[in-house]
């Protein structure tokens, strides 16, 4: 993300403010793990849905081809229970980041690589379709002066409810919320590098790739050092994209 400046305030006034803002922080809590509750649990139901279509019924076997969440909270409840939660706390209601997982048989990918690879791009494509079907509501509510743009930043604040619509600003902050997080969540999965499902994607489309991408999983941290370069990269390839969907958004 880009590096927006610290809030910090001093003095009597500028110390409700900031009390102000923890507050808020903590109001909007429910808010943002339920939208990204939702979205990681639609990214795996994608990833399970497709290997089933595409001949592998492991994932589907293990509960995963739903829009249950507690089949992938489960499987993973470190990565879809407490790394949100302190992400968002951290970050003092910016954003949130966590993950999930859908279990696949390795042997199916060595047999059928190009249906391996569409199963690695449905997740990222669900998280699209999330974002575009927040974005045409946004859009027909500012078209009928249900919302007025809001700001680049917080994410929360992509809109802001009109003087005649005050009680929807609760669903502007939410559909704000599944844009902004459902586009993170595009465009860093399918950063091709490993574990990011973009790797998984070009290996299941060119071999030789493939090959480096397990080089580089069996590699000790391997998977470490591809989430850190992706996380240094991302800020370049988000901030860009989501300045022109808000260009789009608010013209």
């Amino acid at each position: 993300m880009r590096a927006f400046p610290a809030l910090r305030y001093r003095g009597g006034t500028e110390f409700h403010r900031e009390a102000a803002l923890s507050q808020e922080v903590l109001i909007l809590l429910p808010i943002w793990y339920a939208v990204f509750l939702l979205s990681l649990t639609v990214h795996e139901a994608a990833h399970a849905f497709a290997a089933l279509r595409g001949g592998d019924p492991t994932a589907y076997l293990g509960g995963q081809v739903s829009l249950n969440p507690l089949p992938h909270v489960r499987r993973e409840p470190f990565g879809t229970i407490l790394v949100p939660a302190i992400s968002y706390l951290l970050m003092q209601g910016g954003w949130m980041i966590g993950w999930a997982s859908a279990p696949y048989d390795p042997r199916w990918e060595d047999r059928h690589p190009r249906r391996a690879a569409a199963m690695a791009a449905a997740g990222p494509a669900a998280n699209l379709l999330l974002a575009v079907v927040a974005f045409v509501v946004l859009k027909v509510g500012l078209a009928r002066g249900t919302w007025m743009p809001g700001t680049f930043w917080p994410l929360d604040r992509i809109v802001t409810a009109a003087d005649a619509a005050p009680g929807f600003d609760g669903l502007g902050r939410l559909l704000s919320v599944t844009l902004a997080l459902n586009l993170v969540l595009f465009l860093f999965n399918l950063i091709p590098l490993p574990p990011m499902d973009g790797s998984s994607v070009l290996s299941g489309l060119f071999p030789a790739l493939r090959r480096w991408r397990e080089w580089l999983l069996n590699v000790p941290l391997g998977a470490l050092a591809g989430l850190i370069v992706a996380w240094r990269l991302f800020p370049f390839l988000f901030n860009p994209v989501y300045a022109w969907v808000l260009e789009l958004l608010w013209a």
